[in-house]
């Protein structure tokens, strides 16, 4: 498999964990570090050779179409898809697979942010589906380094990058991380509307047709305001040269 040269950026949710900061704006337009979260994102997967970004808007929709105007004229080819009604992850891909093409490509969470390892994760999401094909790669992270993710995560990983979901009673170590790497064929039989990836994802493990990668970087989750917040002082102090 060549580089994916197209990619899937969710930037339509309401964002309502993050109010008030979302009253007024998409979450994605939320500054960190400078920039916006969808800044951000678009930096990564440019610098993963990506050619075509499709970015679904609802929420604040033209404050999103506005700013990808305005910073993104000279970026990768920016495909907006305006949802008068949420799609939901799942459903939001599905109707934007005749721009996605036939061939894998990079689906990331508007709000996901996280800093790489020694290889760029996009990469290592490659290069994980180049040694068996599957038909979506997760990048997760481990849940205990996430604050207050000790009530758990959502997969287990064996040393092969087989994924399960925990059982009844236990807490899983990882937690999906919001970018991940998917063929069309993960998509086959899905209902077109409203509908999450999420029993895509189960039917895929069923299959042994979804893998995982255990980010080696640091990943920030960012719901609340105050989640945000400590991400700054976190990138702050890394930048002083204080951080642990």
């Amino acid at each position: 498999m060549s580089r994916p040269r197209a990619a899937m950026l969710l930037a339509a949710g309401l964002g309502t964990r993050m109010r008030p900061l979302t009253a007024h704006t998409a979450k994605p337009l939320l500054a960190l570090g400078g920039r916006t979260l969808l800044d951000h994102a678009l930096d990564r997967l440019a610098a993963a050779g990506v050619e075509t970004v499709v970015v679904n808007i609802h929420w604040h929709a033209e404050q999103v179409a506005d700013h990808l105007a305005t910073h993104w004229a000279d970026g990768p080819r920016i495909v907006l898809r305006r949802e008068r009604e949420l799609l939901d992850t799942g459903g939001a891909v599905r109707a934007a697979l005749d721009v996605l093409g036939a061939a894998p490509f990079f689906v990331v969470n508007g709000d996901a942010f996280w800093l790489d390892g020694p290889t760029p994760a996009l990469s290592r999401l490659a290069d994980a589906w180049k040694q068996a094909e599957r038909d979506a790669v997760l990048l997760v992270h481990p849940t205990y380094l996430v604050p207050g993710g000790a009530d758990g995560g959502d997969f287990f990983v064996d040393p092969l990058g087989r994924v399960r979901r925990p059982r009844p009673h236990e807490v899983a170590p990882f937690r999906y991380a919001g970018i991940q790497l998917i063929r069309p064929a993960l998509f086959a039989a899905a209902p077109a509307g409203r509908f999450s990836i999420n029993p895509l994802w189960d039917r895929a493990i069923e299959a042994g047709r979804l893998a995982a990668v255990v980010h080696d970087g640091s990943w920030f989750h960012l719901s609340t305001p105050p989640d945000l917040a400590d991400a700054e002082s976190n990138l702050q102090a890394r930048a002083l040269g204080e951080a642990e």
